[in-house]
């Protein structure tokens, strides 16, 4: 039986602190429900997998808070950017011996369990996994074996990340998952009714 765990990456959820890019069109505090939302969203998807499941927190890890200490392991990021966080976590994962690694972002209200499945069934005959996102990113990257190119030499949070990480991948089986629109500026949360009430 493989073993498989999904990561999640997570900042604290303080006020002035998450989603700046979101917050110039819909103001701080509205940044921080919606993040709040996306946060709850990404959590019930991933609670209801049968894997591993571990946060990790940008600044401090949190005990009693929305992530259930009996369903999440808990642990602090490390590194100076994006790319070194996700590897140090990657490597770790693999250090405790699951077979399979995925992160998942938390900021897509579009993600549902069916993806991360869909990932975990792929990496048992493929290497790599990844979920494009509409931005030139991604939400999902999954592997089997630790590829050290594709968290280094990225200009994280701009569109050429998808593009870079596949040709850091070229010589690799890879599954591609489909599409997503995750949040990153106000115009993203147009077609969610749900957050219709912050685009007023």
């Amino acid at each position: 039986m493989k073993k498989n765990i999904v990561l999640i990456f997570t900042r604290n959820p303080e006020l002035g602190k998450v989603k700046s890019r979101l917050a110039k069109g819909v103001g701080q505090e509205n940044a921080l429900e919606i993040y709040k939302k996306l946060l709850s969203h990404t959590k019930d998807v991933v609670a209801t997998l049968n894997c591993t499941k571990r946060v990790g927190y940008s600044v401090k890890v949190r005990d009693n808070d929305m992530w259930d200490n009996a369903i999440f392991e808990k642990f602090q990021q490390e590194g100076e950017d994006l790319g070194v966080r996700m590897y140090n976590a990657f490597e770790k994962a693999f250090a405790d011996g699951y077979d399979n690694v995925l992160i998942v972002g938390s900021d897509l209200y579009d993600l549902r369990a069916s993806h991360i499945n869909e990932a975990f069934d792929a990496l048992h005959s493929i290497d790599a996994v990844i979920g494009p996102a509409q931005d030139g990113g991604y939400y999902l990257l999954g592997m089997n074996k630790l590829v050290k190119d594709v968290f280094y030499n990225k200009e994280w949070g701009g569109d050429t990340v998808f593009v870079s990480t596949m040709n850091d991948l070229a010589t690799a089986k890879v599954h591609q998952l489909e599409t997503l629109n995750d949040i990153d500026f106000a115009e993203d949360l147009k077609p969610y009714t749900e957050f219709a009430q912050y685009l007023q």
